[in-house]
């Protein structure tokens, strides 16, 4: 593989990663509250279909991320009424919402299907992006990339530098201590699952309007919001491992794409779902870590158990249970 094939497929990894990365640490918060959204998948669909829809009628990016951010709010402001106020099962609400969306964003969408948009382009720092190999795959990236790694930092400053943060994981471990503390726990729920909703409805307005341009069932965002769910359990609720599945997955989809070529014969659906399996896989292996005959058996091999371990993350001890609190 030369320089610039590398240099490709490096800068194509980091800008395929970047709308997942967004919508993986949005849902991190949430979960990390002690709140499941599994409308995850509906939502950057149809946050992907409004942000392009605002974006083209009013020729203004800050508009179509702006209205997409608040579709993915007021979806998430569903999954926080009925799932935390309600008492409903958060989980039911949430695939309900996905269903409803993903049908609402095809339909509403489809005068704007396939049509040439706006698109947002490569942020250039000068010289910078004039040095071998690395300049084009840091410094030559549309602003949603360099937006992505400025978040991982900020999650995970905010989880755990701030005493907000310190009442977020409190609230999704134990949210009776929480209360009893002057803490209102449902208030704090629905607050990161708003906050988490519109970083899914921004992660949406990040495909159509930056890094896969335009609005249809061609753009390939259907089914990444369920993997942005398996990459929040890979990611063990952590932010900065949440952004490393992100990018290993965006780096298994590049690779798929660059195989295409390599071996034509092969149908380009193999390469196109290959990344699914992979992740499901490393999903199971995880599982199965926590069981004593496997623990057992990666006794006899220390580098894979290291892996493991660092991989390894417990879900918030109250993560989907109702809180009610005593009257």
């Amino acid at each position: 593989m030369n320089n610039l094939s590398l240099t490709l497929l490096l800068a194509g990894v980091l800008a395929t990663a970047a709308p997942l990365i967004i919508a993986a640490l949005g849902e991190t918060l949430t979960e990390k509250a002690g709140v499941i959204n599994l409308s995850l998948d509906g939502s950057l669909l149809l946050s992907a279909m409004v942000g392009f829809m605002a974006a083209y009628e009013s020729g203004s990016f800050t508009l179509g991320f702006a209205a997409a951010a608040v579709t993915g709010a007021v979806i998430a402001a569903l999954v926080g009424i009925f799932g935390i106020y309600l008492g409903q099962l958060q989980v039911a609400v949430g695939f309900a919402l996905t269903l409803m969306c993903k049908d609402l964003a095809y339909f509403l969408g489809n005068p704007y299907a396939r049509l040439q948009g706006p698109q947002l382009l490569s942020l250039e720092l000068p010289w910078l992006s004039d040095i071998p190999l690395l300049g084009p795959v840091l410094f030559r990236q549309p602003l949603v990339v360099y937006l992505s790694l400025l978040l991982i930092a900020l999650v995970w400053w905010y989880l755990y530098r701030t005493g907000r943060g310190l009442e977020l994981r409190a609230v999704g471990e134990n949210p009776e201590a929480a209360y009893t503390r002057g803490i209102d726990p449902r208030r704090k729920q629905l607050l990161y699952t708003l906050v988490g909703g519109a970083l899914v409805g921004a992660a949406g307005a990040a495909f159509s309007l930056g890094i896969k341009p335009g609005w249809g069932r061609p753009q390939g965002i259907e089914g990444i919001g369920w993997i942005a769910l398996a990459i929040v359990i890979f990611g063990g609720w952590h932010p900065v491992k949440v952004a490393l599945g992100a990018l290993l997955f965006a780096f298994l989809q590049v690779i798929g794409i660059s195989l295409q070529g390599v071996w034509p014969s092969i149908p380009a659906q193999v390469f196109q779902v290959a990344p699914f399996p992979m992740m499901i896989l490393a999903l199971l292996l995880l599982n199965l870590a926590q069981r004593e005959t496997f623990r057992h058996a990666l006794q006899r091999r220390p580098g894979l158990a290291l892996l493991v371990r660092r991989l390894q993350g417990a879900p918030p001890r109250a993560l989907g249970q109702n809180f009610k609190p005593d009257r």
